[in-house]
Order: C-alpha cells, then sequence, then structure tokens
C-alpha cells in the first residue's frame, strides 16, 4: 500500500475498508488512491452524464456508508469507544447515515440524490472525512458528561 501523500487516519482507515473488502483481489494492483479516485472523485463531466433522477445502485449505498464505517472506526481508534453506523436509503438516493458512540449520536448526514454523490477532488473527500471526525470527537466530548453509567 505505497501513496505519494500522508494519509490522515480517516483516509488510512478508509482504504482499509476497501481493501477488507476486496475478496478477490480485483484492486490489489491499483494503488491506494486511484483506488480512492475511481470510488468517490468525479468530475463536473463526469457528473453531467448522471441522470438528475435515477435509482441508487446498493454498490454506490455501500462506498457511501464505507465512509462513515471508517469515520467510526477512526473514532474507536482514537477514544475506544466502540460506534455503530446506522444507514437507511430508500431506492431514489434519499437517506439517513447515524453514527452513534454510546447514547450519543455523533454524526447524523442526511442525502437526496445519493446517486450523484461524489467529490471533486481526493484532497476534498480527506478534508470532508477528516472534519467529519474532528466534530465528531468534539460532539462526544460535549456530551459525555450526560451519559448515564448504568
Amino acid at each position: 500500500m505505497e501513496t505519494t501523500t500522508t494519509l490522515s487516519d480517516f483516509g488510512l482507515e478508509i482504504v482499509r475498508q476497501i481493501r477488507a473488502l476486496d475478496q478477490f483481489g480485483n484492486w490489489a494492483k491499483i494503488g491506494d488512491e486511484e483506488l480512492l479516485v475511481k470510488k468517490y472523485v468525479k468530475t463536473k463531466e463526469e457528473l453531467k452524464a448522471v441522470p438528475l433522477i435515477a435509482d441508487i445502485d446498493e454498490m454506490m449505498i455501500n462506498d457511501i456508508k464505507m465512509i462513515y464505517k471508517a469515520v467510526a472506526l477512526s473514532f474507536e481508534r482514537k477514544t475506544g469507544v466502540v460506534c455503530n453506523v446506522i444507514m437507511e436509503m430508500s431506492h431514489e438516493g434519499f437517506g439517513r447515515c447515524a453514527v452513534i458512540a454510546d447514547r450519543i449520536c455523533i454524526v447524523n448526514k442526511y442525502f437526496k440524490d445519493a446517486h450523484r454523490f461524489s467529490y471533486r477532488t481526493l484532497e476534498a473527500l480527506f478534508e470532508d472525512g477528516d472534519k467529519t471526525l474532528e466534530t465528531a470527537i468534539a460532539i462526544y466530548e460535549q456530551y459525555k458528561p450526560c451519559i448515564k453509567k448504568e
């Protein structure tokens, strides 16, 4: 797994998630950055080719969920608190993804037109993932005193 840039905690985790799901070694010869670009980066021209109204396929739903699983696992590595990722998506691409740590919802993301979900650059993906992770940690720390231990 060689990369030309240093990946953040989120970046490393999303690469681990994708590689872990590669049962047949289809992506073994593809570099990490190229793999992430294929899955998550679309240019304006590529987005123009995607219809405005369309159904979302299971593979795209799993790719989106993988981003939030990477946030959850990065959160777990940093805090030691186990997380659950919950995602509900209609066939039209409307839905919600939530990450729950203890009894606190640390990420709550709503989607519409999820079949068009993408980032313009790899850096934008990393920025969004890192920002989501930082916000999740801040939310957890803010509400941690409210958790009643049983």
